[in-house]
């Protein structure tokens, strides 16, 4: 009896352990100089999927990759104007090349009543792609919260009637989905913000199309600061929000999450039992201006976190930072930075300089980016993995 105490007690202490899942080598992000000193990734290219002109939206953000039966397609939401409103719909694009791209077509309309949807991501077993929608019922602004629904297709191009997305008990999963789910031991993972309000939580799902029997995994979260406690019980908002996640070569899961607590760095957590319980998020050495993350492993297992490494406001520059083991990153190439970035052209409320909202895949031996570049162009920067492989 008195193991078996002690076997528990320290399962509960690994799991509150606040040491971060990886290291940053020092000095890799040169505060003060262009771009952080990051130097270019080698032969990459950028290609825009819509660039907004005088009469289309001038709003687009949130943009997913995901290829599918030999193209590349692209979801992102788009709105006339202004972030998070309610004529807000979400698109789609898809090509057989990812540089030249389809005009956008409808995925999701705009709601109605108040009713609001934005881009979810996609997810596929190889026959059938499907997309996310995340629907918020009182609108984003409320900070009441949403929950996700999903459309399918086994061509890209016709799509089935919207459903909820269900939990292992068969009823909805009451929150809203992160936009890159991975696939990991052979289980689908990602993170759903529970409602009321956005909580997030890891969540696992055996389904290989992702659109049943999700399952929370066991992650408690981080308390919120005194000072921001007031805002924080309001909006019931988790400290960590919108996360992405990586596989490291011993076999744990690690997730990465944007800070709440504007400390302007990641928080991660690692699950070593896929994904049934996770460590309670620690504060990691990774520069992150707070504007959504990609992560994932190269062909060769290699881990990779896309961001903007600044530690400050700005969203820029765009970069990989990569890891041979997912323990220690070492090596970060630019791929956007402050001198290749378009002017904004448009106003609109939340819109910004600087690269948004980043997602990733890997396709055609290359590493692709999506991304909104000042919430108004939807693009994609393609690297070869032949760069990013080379020590």
């Amino acid at each position: 009896m008195m193991i078996r105490n002690l076997a528990a007690a320290v399962a509960a202490l690994a799991l509150t352990a606040g040491a971060a899942p990886y290291t940053v080598v020092p000095d890799l992000f040169r505060t003060g100089e262009p771009d952080l000193g990051l130097k270019s990734a080698r032969g990459a290219e950028t290609f825009t999927v819509f660039a907004p002109t005088q009469g289309s939206d001038k709003f687009s953000n949130g943009v997913v990759l995901m290829p599918f039966k030999g193209r590349l397609y692209a979801q992102w939401q788009s709105s006339a104007r202004d972030e998070d409103t309610a004529d807000t719909w979400v698109a789609y694009a898809f090509s057989d090349d990812g540089r030249t791209w389809t005009a956008p077509r409808m995925l999701a309309p705009a709601g109605q009543g108040g009713v609001m949807r934005s881009s979810g991501g996609w997810w596929t077993n190889g026959q059938t792609l499907v997309a996310y929608a995340n629907v918020w019922p009182d609108g984003f602004q409320s900070g009441a919260g949403g929950y996700a629904e999903y459309r399918t297709s086994r061509d890209g191009v016709t799509w089935s009637e919207a459903r909820r997305v269900t939990g292992a008990d068969g009823t909805p999963v009451e929150g809203v989905i992160e936009q890159d789910p991975h696939l990991v031991d052979g289980r689908v993972m990602t993170a759903f913000h529970l409602r009321p309000g956005m909580i997030a939580k890891p969540f696992f799902t055996d389904d290989p199309l992702g659109v049943s029997g999700w399952t929370e995994g066991r992650m408690e979260n981080l308390p919120r600061d005194a000072s921001n406690a007031a805002a924080a019980h309001e909006r019931r908002l988790s400290r960590e929000i919108e996360p992405s996640l990586f596989r490291r070569a011993d076999g744990c899961a690690v997730m990465v999450f944007r800070d709440e607590e504007l400390s302007f760095r990641q928080l991660a957590s690692e699950s070593c039992d896929r994904g049934v319980s996770w460590t309670t998020p620690a504060l990691t050495a990774m520069p992150d201006a707070r504007a959504k993350q990609s992560a994932g492993n190269l062909p060769g297992g290699a881990a990779y976190l896309v961001n903007a490494p600044n530690s400050d406001r700005p969203r820029l520059p765009l970069a990989v930072t990569l890891s041979p083991d997912g323990r220690t990153f070492d090596r970060s190439f630019r791929l956007r930075g402050q001198g290749d970035l378009q002017p904004l052209r448009f106003a609109g409320r939340y819109k910004r300089p600087g690269y948004h909202y980043p997602k990733s895949v890997v396709w055609n031996g290359a590493l692709w980016v999506g991304y909104a570049a000042n919430k108004e162009d939807v693009q994609v920067t393609r690297v070869p993995l032949s760069a990013l492989d080379g020590r």
